[in-house]
């Protein structure tokens, strides 16, 4: 009885009570028209999905399993014919959509790929084994063409056949242990990758196959369909070759515990076990599928006859064989059909209306690029919009990640390109060195960088050459200066030359910072208008005009830090020179000789002279202190030279006490620069005219020209065309959106 049932054509389930009355045909008709036109309207989405990149969660049956496990003749089955897809190496190494359609009229096959880069679909295959060569050739091509083993780009067939069900299959290639020679060692590991992706999808039907010789406990892959589905609740589990096991069992309790599948899979996961044709002789169609049945048929004769005490058939029987397999895929991809259409119309509205959004945008967009007026107005509200977020950010704001958009001290060196400080050997740790920063505390890290580089900095040596070479250039000149005098030039000479390359520095390093705030500007003034739907100033499109904002910031950027430069460089040109006035001293301390001197211009005769400064080193202030200096030989001096003797070749004394008025001097200098004029300068060179010039700065470079230049931001190459091309393929999104809504919508008023 139940080999008779096996053996009746897939799809009917005969009544032996009574004939089916005529409305009880119309009733089935209707019923089969609707399945046909949701399988329809979810294949066309299916395509239309993969060829706009979109992610819709459409019910899919994906085939899941190892090289060898009947994958491939599963789908030949499924078809009802055989095209020799597993005569190709492996498969395919690119996952196959089969679209397999249930027509009555095609009483010969009929195959068609969609082309590559389209959406029309080629010319029929007038004979199916060269599906297997088409297959094949695209495969090649497309990893060539990549340059890679395997590809998750899927290669689209469908099949109109009069004998085949309304399913779609994505077929995966096979899972394997070991690459083919000549392959990758990692191609094993990609292909799993692959299949997992394609698999993960909650809305896709596993169809997990595995062969009859494997056991339960030692299953290869199982684990891994575990991974993706631990509950196996959209998984179906398919034992092929199951013939091959047959021959294995004679016990009515080997079998049943086979069936059962010994508890590995759950009591209410129950697998189908499918035994097909393994012969390639027979050259018809008719004959394959005569086949197929007959091998239901004989396997399940096989556990009736063959084995001792049979099986459980009221139990098993419902899962044996090929013919109740399909039976229960039609009956589950109808079911899942039919529930997903309302949550698929109402993402497809969802689709349209964006759509929509956004082609309303791009056309407001190309009308803009021949409005001038409507040009310059929008391009100044987003040049506003930037420098409002560019004061907010500076002023200090955590509107942005610091993890993603801050820089930690040595991270900003690497990308300013300025890695260390001229003349500092050692690792400088500013205040919050190693944490994210951006904006204005970023700003002020660098000015105490700045000021530890130059408190770090020791006084730089004084060697007794150049002691005894200023005098005598003075003594050329007809002028004697006195042991201060020689000391503070030195030392005015030093500051000038260690500082200056520290201020160019701290310079640099600033306006890099300033200069990085305006890739966060942007994408502040992205997410603000995202947040409040603010379009009509969406500029992104412009790339011309984004480019012409960004230099004219980095501009202005670079001539606040040429200006800074200059205006500090004046501080320390004041500072060095010799009619500089240190406010509060009068007098240098001569630790060395105990005796205190005057400086240049001091009172002399009781009465100043000029405009002098008087330093008074005292013990208020520290005493730099001074590197050991190496003996210098006397024969390296001319007794010849006048005033030389005086300075060098007496006990050294003379030398010591310029030595320490020098580092005094120096440290004066350099206390008065970092602690008042500089940090001042920085922040009022830098700070000061960003704040009140920035816009009026931008402005005047971008929007003070004539509309041709102006317009000349706008339409240059690949402003305009990107907008156009973003138009084409929006139209395309809506075309397709709009034509499967209307599609379903006409399927939901028949649910």
């Amino acid at each position: 009885m139940a080999a008779n049932r096996l053996a009746m054509p897939a799809g009917r389930t005969p009544n032996p009570l009574e004939s089916p009355s005529s409305s009880t045909r119309q009733a089935a008709s209707a019923a089969d028209w609707n399945w046909k036109a949701r399988f329809e309207a979810y294949n066309r989405l299916q395509a239309a999905a993969a060829d706009l990149g979109e992610k819709l969660p459409i019910p899919e049956i994906v085939a899941v399993g190892g090289q060898s496990d009947g994958k491939s003749s599963l789908l030949e089955a499924l078809l009802g014919f055989r095209f020799n897809l597993r005569e190709v190496e492996m498969g395919t190494r690119r996952p196959l959509v089969l679209q397999m359609v249930h027509d009555p009229t095609a009483h010969d096959p009929r195959c068609r790929f969609k082309e590559e880069d389209s959406e029309e679909y080629g010319s029929p295959l007038v004979v199916a084994t060269e599906i297997a060569d088409v297959i094949k050739q695209r495969t090649q091509s497309h990893l060539q063409k990549i340059q890679a083993a395997v590809s998750s780009e899927p290669i689209f067939m469908r099949a109109e056949y009069a004998h085949c069900p309304n399913l779609t299959v994505i077929d995966t290639p096979g899972l394997v242990l070991k690459p083919m020679k000549g392959e990758p060692d990692t191609t094993p590991e990609e292909i799993l990758s692959m299949v997992k992706s394609i698999a993960s999808p909650p809305h896709r039907l596993l169809l997990f196959l595995q062969q009859s010789s494997v056991e339960w406990r030692s299953s290869l892959w199982l684990d891994t369909i575990r991974e993706i589905d631990p509950s196996f609740r959209r998984t179906i589990i398919i034992v092929s070759k199951f013939d091959n096991r047959l021959k294995e069992v004679s016990e009515r309790w080997e079998i049943d515990s086979y069936l059962s599948a010994s508890g590995y899979l759950g009591d209410n996961i129950h697998p189908f076990f499918v035994a097909l044709p393994n012969d390639r002789g027979t050259t018809t169609d008719e004959g394959f599928r005569s086949r197929i049945c007959q091998v239901d048929i004989d396997v399940l004769r096989h556990l009736q006859e063959k084995v001792k005490g049979g099986f459980s058939e009221e139990k098993y029987a419902p899962y044996i064989g090929f013919s109740c397999l399909r039976k229960h895929l039609e009956s589950e991809i109808q079911k899942r059909y039919k529930e997903a259409v309302p949550a698929t119309l109402a993402l497809l509205e969802e689709r349209c209306i964006g759509v929509s959004e956004d082609l309303s945008r791009l056309e407001s967009k190309l009308q803009a690029t021949s409005d001038v007026s409507q040009l310059r107005r929008s391009a100044t509200l987003h040049v506003a919009s930037i420098c409002r977020h560019l004061h907010h950010l500076l002023v200090g704001a955590a509107d942005l990640d610091p993890e993603l958009w801050g820089l930690t001290t040595e991270e900003e060196q690497k990308h300013s390109g300025i890695v260390r400080w001229p003349g500092i050997t050692i690792a400088l740790e500013p205040a919050n060195f190693s944490l994210k920063l951006y904006g204005g505390a970023a700003f002020e890290r660098v000015i105490h960088e700045f000021h530890c580089a130059a408190y770090s900095m020791k006084c730089p040596p004084l060697s007794r050459e150049k002691v005894a070479n200023i005098p005598v250039a003075r003594a050329e000149k007809g002028r004697c200066s006195g042991l201060t005098m020689v000391a503070a030039d030195i030392a005015r000479a030093a500051a000038r030359s260690f500082l200056a390359p520290l201020i160019d520095t701290a310079c640099d390093r600033l306006a890099f910072i300033l200069q990085s705030l305006f890739e966060l500007a942007m994408e502040c003034s992205r997410n603000h208008d995202s947040r409040y739907n603010q379009n009509a100033e969406d500029m992104d499109g412009y790339v011309g005009f984004l480019a012409a904002v960004r230099r004219s910031y980095y501009k202005f950027v670079e001539d606040l830090s040429k200006q800074c430069k200059q205006t500090v460089r004046h501080h320390l040109d004041s500072v060095t020179s010799p009619y500089y006035h240190f406010p509060g001293v009068t007098f240098l301390d001569l630790s060395d000789s105990g005796s205190v001197l005057e400086l240049p211009g001091d009172s002399i005769g009781g009465k100043k002279k000029g405009n002098g400064n008087m330093i008074d080193g005292g013990a208020k202030k520290k005493h730099a202190t001074m590197p050991a200096y190496a003996n210098t030989n006397s024969n390296h001096h001319s007794n010849d030279i006048p005033g030389a003797d005086d300075l060098v070749s007496k006990s050294g004394s003379s030398y010591s006490s310029i030595c320490s008025i020098y580092a005094q001097y120096f440290a004066k200098m350099r206390e008065v620069l970092i602690e008042r004029s500089v940090p001042c300068e920085l922040n009022s060179g830098f700070l000061t005219p960003w704040h009140e010039r920035l816009f009026l700065a931008l402005g005047f470079e971008l929007f003070a020209v004539k509309d041709d230049k102006f317009m000349n931001m706008f339409v240059a190459p690949g402003a305009v065309d990107a907008i156009q091309n973003e138009r084409e393929s929006l139209l395309k999104h809506q075309k397709t959106f709009v034509s499967c809504l209307n599609e379903f919508k006409n399927i939901s008023s028949t649910l």
